[in-house]
């Protein structure tokens, strides 16, 4: 199997060290140059097609970073507290967001100006790289996860989201979900009825438990055994 339930997590959450290769000048005017803003519950961070004005970190949340469809949106990644979004949107020749943005929980943002961070690139070779980095690791995590949705059956699908959750997001076997099974359908490109179906048969080999919207994955070596055969 080429691709690794690790690799096919639905966000690759990133070690974010960047800010740290900045020279306190450069720090200053990041932070004289840029805004906080809190979001609620199912707001919009940045939509689809508007003008990239700025480049956002996220300091508090959980958020989901999707391209808008119909009838379905195509959920990215799942993006939790400590990093960068809208890179994607740096390349020369572009001025808009490619995707959308969500809260799934309340979240606060820091909305660098894009000018000014062009500018770090330029000016801070260390930076850049980090950067570079970022993006490649983003890109890798994308070929996991396209990987998943179009060649694992349903049962791998979630398999890979349950543990992708547990390990990358909440980083524990048990944990509070934030998100509806209508989320879940999206994440996994299949139907409602499929995630609860799936769901419930997980339970009922007592490979998670389920109370309310706490899990807990009961027996993730089954869990990985079941992404790993797709």
């Amino acid at each position: 199997m080429p691709y690794s339930s690790v690799s096919t997590c639905v966000s690759f959450v990133y070690e974010l060290t960047c800010f740290d290769l900045l020279t306190d000048e450069e720090k200053e005017l990041v932070a004289n140059t840029s805004v906080t803003v809190n979001y609620k519950k199912g707001e919009t961070i940045c939509k689809q097609g508007s003008f990239a004005s700025h480049i956002m970190y996220l300091e508090k949340g959980l958020v989901k970073v999707y391209i808008e469809g119909n009838p379905k949106d195509l959920i990215l990644t799942i993006t939790p507290k400590g990093n960068l979004m809208g890179l994607q949107a740096l390349y020369e020749g572009n001025s808009i967001f490619l995707y959308s943005i969500s809260t799934y929980t309340e979240s606060t943002v820091r909305l660098i100006d894009i000018q000014i961070f062009k500018q770090l690139l330029r000016k801070n070779p260390n930076f850049a790289f980090r950067i570079i980095n970022i993006l490649n690791e983003s890109t890798s995590q994308s070929y996991g996860r396209f990987f998943s949705l179009t060649q694992k059956q349903l049962h791998g699908r979630l398999a890979d989201i349950l543990l992708c959750l547990s390990r990358k997001i909440f980083k524990s076997e048990s944990f509070d979900l934030p998100l509806t099974r209508s989320d879940l359908s999206d994440l996994t490109s299949m139907s409602t009825e499929s995630v609860i179906r799936i769901m419930k048969d997980f339970k009922d080999d007592k490979i998670i438990e389920i109370d309310n919207k706490s899990i807990t994955l009961l027996d993730i070596p089954r869990l990985d055994s079941i992404s790993a055969r797709g």
